[in-house]
Formats: C-alpha cells, sequence, structure tokens
C-alpha cells in the first residue's frame, strides 16, 4: 500500500488483499485402523452372501445381519473421510451386498387379493405361560382360520378351551408336552392328522390337512426345530433340510418358531425350494419377533414365520405383542389359488 502526498492531501491507493481461507486437512488415519474398521463387516457380507457361516456362534450371529448392514454405514465413512481409495471401494462393495440382502424385506407390498382367503397365526407360548386372555382377544380379533402354537402345554389347552377356543376353533391336531415340545395346530376347518410328511427333528412338528372351502384340501405344518446353539445347531440344520419341497399339486403351509432368519443360509435353501416367507413379500419381513416382553429390552431378530407356497398370495402381514411369552405373535391373511388337481 503506498501514500501519495503531492498534493498535501493524504490519498490510500494500492488494492487490498484478504488472506485467502486455509483448507482444514482432514487427518489421514493410520491405513492399519482403516482396514480393521472395514474388513469385518466385509467378511459378514461375505459369510451372508455366500451362506458360509459355520457352526453355533457365526449362525446366531447371522440373526444380526440387518444390523450389520446398517452399521457397514460407519466403515464406509469413514474410509471416504479419510481418503483410503481401496479401503473406501471394499467398504462400498459390503454395503452394497448387505442392501441386496436385507432391503427387499422392507420393500414388498400388499399382492393381489383374487383366491380364496386363509387367515392364519402363529406364536410360541413359552412353556404354556402365555397369557390365555390376551390370546383370545388376538384370535376373536384376527380371526385367523388356523392357529399353529408352538410350546403347548395340555394346561395351556384347557385354559385356552376355558376362554372360548373350543368354540370358535373346534378342529385341532395336538402334541402336547410339559416342555418345549408341545405343539398344535387349531382350526376353523376340518383338520385330518398328517402322517411321515417329513421326518421331524427336533420338538413336535404336527402336520395336517386343512380342507380349506373353495379350495379343498392343504397341508399345514406347526414348526419348530431345535435352536442352533452348541451341538444343536446340526439338528436345526437338519430339520430345515427335512422340509419336503413345494408340490405342484398341493398348497402347503409352514408355520411356527423356525429358530431362523432370512439371513441364514439353511432357511434359503428351504425357502428356495418352491416357498416364499409371508412378511417379506410384503415389506414386513424386518420386523422382529424375538424376545418380547423383556422389560428395557425390544425385540431384536425374526425368527418366526409364516412360510407359504410360491404361488400363495399375501394381502397383509402383522405381528402382536402378547403377554406371558417372550415371542411376538405372527399374522397373515393368505390368498390362496384353486390348482387344477384339487
Amino acid at each position: 500500500m503506498s501514500v501519495d502526498v503531492s498534493a498535501g492531501t493524504d490519498v490510500v491507493g494500492g488494492t487490498v488483499v484478504t488472506p485467502g481461507r486455509r483448507r482444514r486437512r482432514i487427518p489421514k488415519l493410520p491405513k492399519a485402523l482403516v482396514w480393521a474398521a472395514v474388513t469385518p463387516f466385509a467378511a459378514w457380507a461375505a459369510a451372508r452372501v455366500t451362506g458360509l457361516e459355520r457352526g453355533s456362534l457365526t449362525t446366531q450371529l447371522m440373526t444380526a445381519t440387518p444390523y450389520a448392514a446398517a452399521g457397514s454405514l460407519v466403515p464406509l465413512f469413514l474410509a471416504a473421510v479419510t481418503r483410503r481409495r481401496a479401503a473406501t471401494a471394499v467398504a462400498l462393495v459390503t454395503t452394497a451386498a448387505f442392501g441386496f440382502s436385507v432391503l427387499p424385506r422392507a420393500l414388498g407390498s400388499a399382492e393381489a387379493t383374487s383366491g380364496t382367503p386363509l387367515r392364519v397365526l402363529t406364536l410360541n407360548m413359552l412353556f404354556g405361560h402365555a397369557d390365555p386372555e390376551a390370546v383370545m382377544n388376538l384370535v376373536r380379533q384376527l380371526k385367523p382360520d388356523v392357529l399353529s402354537t408352538q410350546e403347548l402345554t395340555p394346561g395351556m389347552v384347557d385354559e385356552l378351551d376355558a376362554a372360548g377356543l373350543k368354540e370358535i376353533m373346534p378342529n385341532r391336531v395336538l402334541q402336547t408336552a410339559w416342555s418345549a415340545s408341545g405343539s398344535g395346530l387349531f382350526s376353523r376347518y376340518s383338520l385330518t392328522p398328517l402322517e411321515n410328511l417329513f421326518r421331524p427333528i427336533g420338538h413336535n412338528m404336527p402336520a395336517a390337512v386343512v380342507n380349506v372351502p373353495g379350495v379343498g384340501d392343504i397341508e399345514f405344518v406347526d414348526v419348530h426345530p431345535f435352536p442352533p446353539l452348541g451341538s444343536q445347531v446340526h439338528e436345526w440344520t437338519a430339520a430345515l433340510a427335512s422340509f419336503p419341497a413345494a408340490s405342484a399339486g398341493k398348497i402347503r403351509i409352514f408355520a411356527g418358531d423356525f429358530n431362523a432368519s432370512l439371513d441364514h443360509a439353511a432357511m434359503r435353501r428351504f425357502l428356495s425350494r418352491g416357498y416364499a416367507d409371508s412378511a417379506d413379500r410384503v415389506g414386513q419381513g424386518l420386523i422382529p419377533t424375538w424376545p418380547a416382553n423383556r422389560g428395557r429390552v425390544p425385540p431384536i431378530i425374526t425368527i418366526d414365520h409364516v412360510v407359504v407356497d410360491q404361488r400363495v398370495n399375501v394381502s397383509a402381514v402383522s405381528v402382536h405383542t402378547v403377554p406371558g411369552t417372550d415371542h411376538r405373535a405372527v399374522f397373515a391373511d393368505l390368498r390362496l389359488p384353486r390348482l387344477p388337481s384339487s
């Protein structure tokens, strides 16, 4: 800046230069730290996509895949802002793999309403401790045609009948027990026990032929394999593998506590044999069903399902908390096609 005083006055001339802002540089984290954040999620996504979970621990962890999918955004952001290109690419592929695996469960919609209605309700009774009045309120509200129950004790049957179930659903195929092994099917329509459809492995899993007016006979299975804990993971895998594939001339429905989520390879292999998860079909597949009624701990995983033949349309699915049990009830409003052989 210069000052001209030749005319007797001070004249200020020149150019005022404003200093430019310095760019705040984001410090690069050590490469090892970034990869340490990215790698576990990448390994999880790879196991989920390829079905490589092995043993009890990884099988149980796989139920938390939706949470891992959300968590994978953190290492992606970390790698991106620290400009680790290779780590960013791996993290991006990881998040995309999780997204393709998980997001479709929230994107379904109600399907065509054509077909004969069949309303299905399933509930694990927790050793017969579910509140019978609450169960009956749900039955009266939702009006299921078939009720599939697990951990059903003889005493629970008496309590439900005393609360009015015998008048609403007089038809039943029961395999009760004073333990977790008890199970039973109740129906408004006639039921006939179905033997030798598959080899039950785990808890009691009664099967029955349901005569649905307007459709004819369909096959219905009450599902409850052992949970994949410890060495029981082998029985759990074998139980899901033992279920029969879909039949061209028969509609088949499975409902119950599968002790499996859609992120388990064994469950996906079962579904690939001609079936679909009803909640997944209508965008309700991420609603957790266990554990319920645990105070401040909300339900976190989805292991109770109504699985249908792929030819069955799903109108709606809802999940309901019932006092006294650690599982939530799953209700599916289905539409059955009439098969040419029916």
